[in-house]
């Protein structure tokens, strides 16, 4: 399949099923085009298997797009960059203290306490994994994507301080998060073990690289924007800073998720303010929030159709089955104890707690952290049930936050 097959091939299944779920699913769109997506891929493997041969253009589809790459090098930019321009950066400052916690801490934390509990266990019970392994399954599994649920929260009226908390943090996290992996990934590489001083410089150049390099390249962005008054060239210069910033990060090996956040907030805020006219905001947040519809629609449609690319044996289904409830205690964990220490000083909301960790949905960026691990015999393991978790989130957690959040709010 050539690239404008496969692109002709993915646009159209998505307007396909995006279709469907309106018409007929009605679940929440990241909800509805992953279930729709996923029957139609096990219903074509099915038909496979009977000997009806229909699945062959999907699985040259699925084998021409690489999920990994199309994700981190790609959408996860102009995802990251769409939200933070509508996010008010004054609400941000105001709950920095929790949002920093989850989005550093939280991460940390649950890489740790995943990654050692998961090798702790399938050691015990005989699966020969490595512990840097494990670790690396805790880094790509840690990153929560609430924004995918956030029309459930608003439907179900959640405090505006509490969704700033899930917006902040599902921004700045899913830097962390690639940044953790990054690093982990390299020690386990360099087959040595972790140098303190030496992981500490790395993540500080990544991190702190990454917030100075996005406050640069959207400082030029709104200079430029403040000099004209041309909503068609300063929607390219948008993208610009998208694609081309973004690239330019990577050159630079600091994190372009984190680089891409703090330009978005610049400039949907100082920006938005004063650089841009009535007609330029308008039409700006018109078509980044076609952008990140559209970019979302295609992310969960392709989280579906990965099911092809999934081993499911008895031992990846009985280490998902572990994995599963680990991670959901450790989200807890992780959000209990910040919030009980910053009770000191602050009121949180009714529940907060509950709310936070049943929001705490995996999405794509953990399949395409799992599906960029080198080719390996844990490799099969860790993809198999990191797209099991980030299943059961999507489905039980995501069809059932609504309700949980009503019922927490009576």
């Amino acid at each position: 399949m050539g690239l404008f097959e496969v692109l002709a091939a993915l646009i159209t299944l998505v307007a396909l099923f995006s279709w469907a779920n309106r018409l007929w699913i009605r679940l929440p769109t990241a909800i509805g085009l992953t279930l729709t997506a996923l029957i139609f891929s096990l219903a074509l493997v099915a038909l496979g298997g009977l000997g009806v041969p229909v699945e062959r253009p999907f699985l040259e589809l699925v084998g021409a797009i690489d999920f990994g790459k199309a994700f981190l090098h790609g959408m996860l930019g102009a995802l990251l960059f769409a939200g933070a321009l509508h996010v008010e950066i004054d609400e941000l400052i105001a709950e920095r203290r929790m949002i920093g916690i989850l989005a550093t801490f939280g991460v940390l934390i649950s890489t740790v306490v995943i990654g050692s509990t998961f090798w702790w266990i399938l050691g015990s019970l005989g699966v020969p994994v490595s512990y840097g392994g494990c670790l690396l399954f805790g880094a790509l599994i840690a990153p929560t994507d609430p924004i995918s649920v956030l029309a459930i929260l608003r439907e179900a009226h959640v405090p505006r301080a509490l969704e700033t908390k899930l917006v902040g943090e599902a921004l700045f996290n899913d830097g962390m998060g690639v940044v953790a992996f990054v690093l982990i990934g390299e020690f386990v590489a360099a087959g040595h073990e972790v140098h303190v001083l030496e992981a500490v410089r790395l993540a500080v150049w990544e991190v702190g690289g990454g917030i100075a390099y996005g406050a640069l390249v959207g400082s030029l962005a709104y200079r430029m924007l403040a000099r004209i008054d041309d909503y068609q060239v300063e929607i390219l210069v948008t993208l610009a800073v998208v694609t081309g910033g973004y690239a330019l990060a990577q050159r630079l090996h600091v994190s372009g998720p984190l680089a891409m956040v703090v330009a978005g907030l610049l400039l949907g805020n100082r920006g938005r303010k004063r650089a841009m006219s009535q007609q330029t905001r308008e039409r700006l947040d018109a078509f980044w929030e076609l952008v990140d519809a559209f970019l979302n629609a295609v992310l969960f449609v392709l989280i579906g159709l990965e099911v092809v690319a999934v081993d499911f044996d008895a031992v990846s289904l009985a280490a998902s089955s572990i994995a599963i409830p680990l991670v959901l205690g450790t989200r807890f964990f992780a959000v209990a104890l910040p919030v009980s220490l910053l009770r000191r000083w602050r009121v949180f909301e009714p529940h907060a707690i509950k709310i936070l960790t049943w929001s705490g949905l995996r999405g794509g960026i953990s399949v395409a952290l799992a599906l960029s691990l080198p080719h390996g015999d844990e490799r099969d393991l860790f993809v198999t049930t990191t797209y099991l978790v980030v299943c059961s989130t999507i489905f039980v957690q995501g069809l059932t936050l609504g309700r949980v959040v009503r019922r927490l709010r009576r």
